[in-house]
């Protein structure tokens, strides 16, 4: 089980956002690549990056500020944000990206996916984003009519390393995780499922200890680390003792 911290990304600095808004945006570093360097000092494995601003524009922008971030740490890094094309997806991979998560081309174009996991085996992720239930793209300013199990069951057996689930509603704002939502998705599917959205307190960190969380990858956190509601090494080494 993996608790991943996010960098969000928005005119190079690291944000957190409420409810997706990008007019809602709190500054918390504006030198993302030193949280990034933190973040792995706390003893975190992994970190979650999004490009905001290449999410509405449809092409990376902050791409000298994910450079920057892949030069500060070691820990393997997953990026979602504006990657629309094979060609985009192939130039970040190989600049050191992990994990590269497709969003908006998951929904417009199903193929490209099941096309970039032919590619690159074990390095696609599909971002899932709702809003009561339905898909969200476009760096969630639009709502289709598609739910987050049916968009999850189109990749059903295609190589989709992880999907990362988002409960808009509850972003940013401490709500805590959709278990229920996130935990029905996880058994729909085979895909190995993170959650987003929400996590608000080490009550989330125990939770995601419980039997039928088993099945999830791990889970995002964002502004609870930032506001210092979740204490790293606490959370760490909860994860730590229920896997042992």
């Amino acid at each position: 089980m993996i608790l991943f911290p996010a960098i969000d990304l928005k005119q190079g600095q690291c944000v957190r956002l409420k409810l997706g808004e990008m007019s809602q945006a709190t500054v918390y570093n504006a030198d993302p690549a030193a949280q990034a360097k933190a973040f792995e000092e706390q003893g975190f494995k992994w970190l979650h990056v999004v490009d905001l601003d290449g999410a509405f524009a449809g092409t990376s922008v902050n791409g000298a500020a994910v450079e920057a971030i892949l030069a500060a740490t070691k820990n393997p890094v997953q990026l979602g944000g504006g990657i629309r094309t094979l060609e985009q997806i192939e130039a970040w991979l190989d600049k050191g990206l992990a994990r590269v998560i497709l969003g908006t081309v998951a929904v417009r174009d199903p193929e490209l996916v099941r096309e970039a996991c032919r590619r690159f085996p074990g390095r696609i992720a599909v971002g899932i984003d709702a809003r009561g239930g339905h898909v969200a793209v476009e760096g969630w300013a639009e709502t289709s009519e598609l739910s987050a199990v049916e968009l999850a069951e189109r990749f059903e057996g295609a190589g989709v390393a992880a999907i990362i689930y988002t409960d808009i509603d509850r972003d940013g704002v401490l709500a805590g995780i959709n278990w229920d939502a996130t935990i029905d998705l996880a058994g729909a599917v085979d895909i190995p499922i993170i959650a987003s959205g929400g996590l608000a307190s080490i009550t989330d960190i125990v939770r995601m200890t419980m039997p039928d969380a088993a099945k999830l990858e791990g889970a995002i956190s964002g502004r609870a680390l930032y506001d210092g509601r979740i204490n790293p090494a606490e959370a760490l080494r909860l994860l730590r003792e229920a896997q042992s």
